[in-house]
Formats: C-alpha cells, structure tokens, sequence
C-alpha cells in the first residue's frame, strides 16, 4: 500500500491520473506519478501458463475479435435481455462494465441473465464495494454461471456527492485481483490506459499485470492509432505477449461524445468529434467514424481486436445497442 492514493493501492497508478499528475479524485498528487516514479514489480512468482477456456480468448488466436460495452438500464432484466439480443451477433463478447454512479445487479446475476439471453459476458470485478472475502465469493460464483472472462480493476473511487453514506473498501487493487481471478480459474482481462500519466511506465505496468496473471489487456482510449502502436511496441518489447484489445470510441450525438471525454486518463480525437458533432447526420458520421477508427486499431501490428466503447447513443440503452451492433457488424464483415 502507498500512503496518500485514496485507493489504498500497492501495485499503481490507476489508469484516473489527471495530466498534471493529480488524482481522479480531488487535487492531489498522485503517489505513483511523481518524477521518481518507478514500476511496481509484482513480488509474486509469475502465474503458471494455463490457458483457461474462453470464447473470447480462442477466437482472439485466430483472428481480431469485436468486444462491446454493455450499457444497461439498472436493476432491469428485461433490459439487460433485449439489450443483450441486439448486440449478441455483432461482437465475439459483451464487456459488463462496473460504475461508480449506476448501480446494477451483482456480477453472477448479471453473467447469468447474459448467457439466458445469447451473450457471451465478460464482467467487470473493481475493488471498490468489495472486500477480498466477497470478492473470492463472486470469482467462485461467476465460475458457476460460466462466465466467459473477467476484467479486474481497481475501480473508480466515487465521486463527491454519491452515496456518501456508503464506505469505500479497496482491500485489494487491480493487479492483485487479476492474480486472484487466475488462481481461481477465470480467464483474466486487465486494463491499461497508454495516455494517462506516467505514461513512460505505463508499457511495464502491463507487463508486471501479465505477471500477475492477465491473459488478456484491454486498453483505454487514446488520440490516435498511432499512439497505440507505440505503446504496443513499447510493450512487447519489454516481454508483454498477451493478446490486447483497443478501445473504440463510439458516440452519435452530444451526450455519448461528452461523457467519454469528461474521464479521467482517456482522450478521444478532438478534431474528429467536432466533425461528428457537426454533421448532418450525427448518427450516421459517429457510426462512420468508429468504423475508420476500428480498422486502423486492427491494422496495428499486436492488436487483436477492438472493445467498442462508450454508451453509443445518449436517446437511451436501445438506441445505443443499435449503434454499437451496427458498428460491430461492420467490422465483423471485414474478417
């Protein structure tokens, strides 16, 4: 654990480090941004090369693979079914994202309703709500549901103002939740954000998480392809071989474009949403546009595929499905 990052963290920075090195949550400096930042080694012995089975993962060997967010009503079955039957054939995999400020069903219930329905899930795990006990108790639970994967992070600390009446836990981080989930038998996603500070540590940072016991990357969103191309390099040649997967802005209307803009450790293309935003036909531009973007990401050599990312439309969960299948249906077409 480093003293002053809110999250407790040993093994950091998350991927909310602001560019002037401060902390997502408030104006602090981040411990693990500073000019004497290093890499947190994993101390642990690397984990055994099991492979566990994955649907996701196998079609990742053989060729690039679609993963897309799933944006969902709360606390909705229905929901999570039509939602979940709109996007099933346009990608390899569904990603269940995990919000500081949406609340959903637990992760087993959620893995559950997406198998019902025709979805392959892969669902996120964050350290926030959880101590390391309920944690252990969803890794068994999601084994039982036959989650296809998980992705372990740290989580986003909650902002000022949301459910302040309820404690933030953080017994673990990330990485060390990725060596849990190995050890426990899941196929194992970690998260890695190329454009937030440090960024010169960021490629090691993966790398140590491998260590871990990833199987798999997914990283957040940069500028441009060209960015991630670096950082791909960058990693591999320090020893990263896990397949990764670039994310994909999708947006069609004002809403969608801003709310991924407003995070933390990501940056879209500012040029390239001013034209979305600014055409005729927002809906049809946005599409357009993450179609260009997901093939340039998929032309980058160590790229295995892209995560269509964000809620796709702000007129609703439906409505940004339909986006986001159009999207994956395009790319799938490519293959």
């Amino acid at each position: 654990m480093v003293l002053g990052c809110p999250k407790t963290m040993t093994y950091g920075p998350c991927g909310g480090v602001r560019d002037d090195a401060s902390c997502e949550l408030d104006t602090r400096p981040c411990p693990f941004a500073g000019p004497d930042a290093t890499v947190v080694a994993w101390e642990r012995p690397p984990s055994a090369p099991t492979l566990p089975g994955s649907s996701l993962l196998a079609a990742a060997g053989r060729g690039p693979v679609v993963l897309t967010d799933l944006t969902i009503p709360p606390f909705d079955p229905a929901g999570v079914a039509a939602v979940t039957r709109t996007l099933a054939g346009s990608c390899d995999a569904l990603l269940v994202g995990e919000h500081q400020n949406r609340p959903d069903f637990p992760p087993t219930l959620m893995a559950a309703l997406i198998a019902e329905a025709g979805g392959v899930a892969w669902v996120t795990l964050a350290c926030r709500d959880r101590n390391r006990l309920v944690l252990e108790q969803e890794l068994a639970g999601l084994a039982v549901a036959g989650v296809d994967g998980v992705l372990c992070v740290t989580g986003d600390v909650r902002a000022q103002g949301v459910r302040p009446d309820v404690t933030q836990v953080f017994d673990l981080d990330g990485t060390q939740l990725a060596a849990l989930a190995r050890e426990a038998g899941h196929a194992v996603a970690v998260p890695e954000s190329p454009a937030a500070l440090p960024r010169h540590l960021r490629p090691a940072r993966l790398v140590e998480k491998q260590r871990a016991g990833a199987h798999l990357a997914v990283l957040n969103h940069v500028r441009s392809p060209e960015e991630v191309a670096a950082f791909v390099a960058a990693s591999r040649a320090l020893g990263l071989t896990i397949p990764v997967i670039a994310a994909v802005a999708v947006y069609s209307d004002e809403r969608s474009a801003r709310l991924l803009q407003n995070f933390p450790g990501l940056h879209l293309d500012d040029a390239q949403v001013t034209q979305v935003l600014g055409a005729s036909d927002v809906r049809s531009a946005g599409i357009e546009a993450a179609v260009r973007e997901a093939r340039a990401m998929l032309a980058i050599d160590g790229v295995a595929g892209v995560n269509l990312s964000g809620l796709g439309s702000g007129a609703g969960a439906m409505a940004g499905a339909q986006v986001k299948a159009e999207v994956g249906n395009r790319i799938r077409e490519d293959r």
